[in-house]
């Protein structure tokens, strides 16, 4: 059985973030079956902050996860797909509130005209800060690893807006770390989440009345089942 993690002392801010993504319909409950092939209660989709205002509260939610982390870092990098509106969103956000920093993002084609390559935007230098939806396995993040890496810049940390604190997979089979895990643990980056599955459990629990008991049985469920520590 996993013992849930301890909520931090003020997670006001995760709190806020889950009931935006339910009221925004990017966070839904039923069964929906992951990359992994398992079949998870719920289901977070960032495609769908799909207009101006959800865009911009999202950014809001990055930046201030961002700056409560202390995480320092010289620009941002937004991995294609989904990466590269969240990352333009973060840098716009975060120049809003007084920290102007550079951005850039890759294709995931080489373009053989104009000024060719694969990396638009700011040239990679300096501490990188990716900035993705979720994390599944850490393949996007190793991705994005290289480039940073081979552009001679310094992964330095990653920005997500869900940790799912679940198993990884490894050749099909389940490893006893998430994906977050081994991208902090083994790969040395730092990671910045604005909510995490132990926030969204408490956000079940706290509005069980509300009609949401099953799913924060079901959800705690498959918490005890896939979790990490």
């Amino acid at each position: 059985m996993v013992v849930e993690a301890k909520p931090a002392a003020d997670n006001v801010l995760a709190q806020d973030f889950v009931q935006f993504s339910v009221d925004s319909g990017v966070l839904r409950f039923g069964e929906f079956k992951t990359k992994a092939g398992r079949l998870s209660p719920y289901f977070f989709n960032a495609g769908l902050f799909d207009d101006g205002a959800k865009l911009g509260r999202l950014a809001e939610f990055y930046a201030k996860a961002l700056i409560a982390s202390g995480i320092e870092f010289d620009m941002i990098f937004g991995p294609a797909y989904k990466g590269i509106p969240l990352g333009a969103a973060v840098a716009i956000e975060l120049a809003r509130l007084g920290r102007n920093v550079p951005f850039a993002y890759n294709r995931k084609e080489a373009k053989d005209h104009g000024e060719g390559g694969t990396l638009v935007g700011a040239p990679l230098k300096g501490r990188v800060l990716i900035v993705d939806d979720v994390m599944s396995a850490g393949t996007a993040a190793r991705e994005s690893i290289a480039i940073i890496r081979a552009a001679g810049a310094t992964p330095h940390a990653v920005a997500i807006a869900l940790d799912r604190q679940e198993k990884a997979t490894e050749n099909g089979q389940d490893v006893d770390h998430s994906a977050v895990q081994y991208v902090r643990d083994q790969l040395g980056l730092q990671v910045c989440a604005i909510a995490r599955l132990a926030d969204l459990l408490q956000y079940l629990e706290h509005h069980r009345s509300d009609g949401l008991a099953t799913h924060h049985e079901r959800v705690l469920a498959y918490r005890q089942r896939y979790g990490v520590e």
